[in-house]
């Protein structure tokens, strides 16, 4: 299914991905928001899928800053995947980042030229490089992660061994403007204090007619997994990812929803890795979105017991979403298809 999203003269697209089951569009709406409350609806025979549109105002500011969010911040973040990192690939990409949800998620980001200079940033293990990496020659990616314990276990993979790889901030990157022709940045705003900085900082280093590509989760419709979600770290809407990259100059903005193939609830409980963002970059230079100081600096002092108190709450919560994709892939096999689980 493709479906357009209006916003005045301009367009969105959005295009059900791999999750195809999970993630068709029904009466509850985006993000389990009612249709009535967007807009009016119209559906048009669109090849062998369907076109919704929809007119309707984007929300113009994220979710309160006040939620709590254990394991959104930088520090938290660092230390979190001191330790996950030494099972991350075998215990959180089978069940929220499978190498079919990679390439699916990777399809609209058009890798076609093995000579493109490709910045991988939050790039951690090197999971989603490796994707990135069947098109494009690893010598021109570089990845940027600000774990180098994340880092280490990329440096292990064969096929990334001609990448360069090196420590960074997702906020404030270390390329010159106009430097890439490809931005990609799987499961890493989860993390991000200002995710419109993140992705401002993308859009000024893309060159002229460059796509960035971010791959992240998206906001639960039912109610104990948006529990956790709003105690562990970010899990953005659809229309804030939206909003996010207009606001930092991008055109031709397209979302994507991806999913586990067995994943029929996509937009009911959660998953890591939930749609993939695109958009181009019209003109040279930087965004024309301007912006004050950052909202975390991690150079200040943290108070050592808060600190702890926190990771150790966001670890917990972060637990919730280990456990989802077994009860969902056991929930698959019982109940019959063509049913909504």
């Amino acid at each position: 299914m493709a479906s357009s999203m209006l916003n005045g003269a301009e367009s969105v697209t959005l295009i059900r991905g791999i999750g195809a089951k999970g993630s068709s569009l029904s009466s509850s709406g985006i993000n389990g928001r009612s249709f009535s409350k967007m807009g009016s609806v119209s559906f048009n025979r669109y090849s062998k899928g369907r076109t919704l549109v929809t007119k309707c105002s984007l929300s113009s500011s994220s979710r309160p800053a006040s939620q709590p969010r254990f394991i959104q911040h930088k520090q938290e973040a660092f230390w979190f995947y001191r330790f996950l990192s030494i099972v991350y690939d075998h215990v959180i990409n089978p069940g929220h980042w499978t190498e079919d949800m990679r390439d699916d998620a990777l399809e609209p980001a058009d890798l076609n030229d093995r000579n493109m200079i490709v910045v991988d940033v939050g790039g951690g293990t090197g999971f989603t490089t490796l994707g990135i990496v069947k098109h494009v020659d690893a010598k021109n990616v570089t990845i940027l992660d600000q774990s180098p314990h994340q880092l280490a276990k990329a440096r292990e993979k064969a096929p990334l061994k001609d990448c360069k790889i090196i420590e960074g901030d997702a906020e404030d990157l270390p390329f010159p403007t106009d430097y890439a022709d490809r931005y990609v940045s799987a499961g890493s705003i989860e993390y991000w204090p200002d995710p419109q900085r993140g992705i401002k900082e993308a859009y000024r280093v893309l060159k002229l007619g460059g796509k960035a590509c971010l791959i992240g989760p998206v906001y639960p419709t039912f109610w104990l997994s948006r529990f956790f979600a709003d105690a562990w770290m970010l899990f953005p809407k659809e229309e804030e990812y939206i909003e996010w990259f207009k606001k930092a100059g991008f055109k031709d903005v397209q979302l994507k929803r991806i999913g586990p193939k067995w994943y029929r609830g996509v937009r009911r409980h959660g998953l890591i890795m939930g749609c993939s963002v695109t958009g181009v970059k019209p003109a040279s230079g930087d965004s024309p979105l301007k912006l004050g100081p950052k909202v975390e600096d991690v150079r200040k002092p943290v108070n050592p017991m808060v600190f702890l108190l926190r990771l150790i709450l966001g670890a917990l919560a972060g637990t919730y979403y280990v456990l989802v994709p077994i009860y969902m892939w056991i929930k698959d096999l019982i109940v019959p298809k063509g049913m909504p689980i």
